[in-house]
């Protein structure tokens, strides 16, 4: 069985999109220009990570996304269930990642940008999907009385709508306009590398 060996251009590439996932997110936890809304574009270097490097750098770089939100922007969620919190948190970050490296990797023998902008898709889905999840699992008593108090009587329209709706549109909406750019930019420095 034959195995992937990295070499150390692409180390130093996986070490640079994780340093851009740290600073994203620390800015995402406490930089919030419309109060309740984290606008966040740390899933953009996931998805570029996990085209570039591969499914297992994707779930790496979810997991670090999901490390620096524990460390800041969880604390909420923290004080109602720290198990369910971690479990969620780094869940979510790995099988974001995992699954835009996997659509990646299925999509690219057809159309590399297909492959990307799919990624960019399934990335935000499967994370806000799973958080939502980890809502209903770990904090579904907490949930219903934020509903309440903010005037839901749907528990899940609620979640939907009110926790994630927002964020996860413009999450979508970053991830659809950044990642098939930025992977564009890169391919044609590399083009214009090789030709020389």
């Amino acid at each position: 069985m034959k195995t992937k060996r990295f070499d150390t251009r692409q180390i130093t590439l996986a070490a640079i999109l994780t340093a851009i996932v740290v600073v994203l997110q620390l800015i995402a936890n406490y930089v919030q220009p419309v109060p309740g809304v984290s606008i966040t574009f740390v899933l953009v270097p996931v998805i570029i990570g996990a085209a570039l490097l591969g499914v297992w750098v994707g779930a790496w770089l979810g997991f670090i996304f999901g490390a620096v939100v524990l460390i800041g922007g969880a604390s909420v969620f923290l004080a109602i269930s720290w198990p369910g919190t971690v479990i969620t948190v780094l869940v979510k970050g790995c099988c974001a990642g995992l699954a835009a490296g996997l659509t990646y990797r299925l999509l690219e023998r057809f159309n590399q940008y297909l492959a990307v902008f799919a990624a960019a898709i399934i990335c935000p889905v499967v994370n806000t999907g799973l958080f939502l999840v980890g809502c209903r699992l770990f904090f579904w008593e907490t949930i219903q009385s934020w509903g309440a108090a903010a005037g839901y009587e749907n528990t899940f329209a609620f979640m939907i709508l009110g926790l994630a709706g927002v964020n996860f549109l413009i999450e979508l909406g970053i991830n659809m306009l950044l990642a098939p750019t930025i992977l564009r930019i890169i391919n044609l420095r590399k083009q214009k590398k090789n030709s020389k």
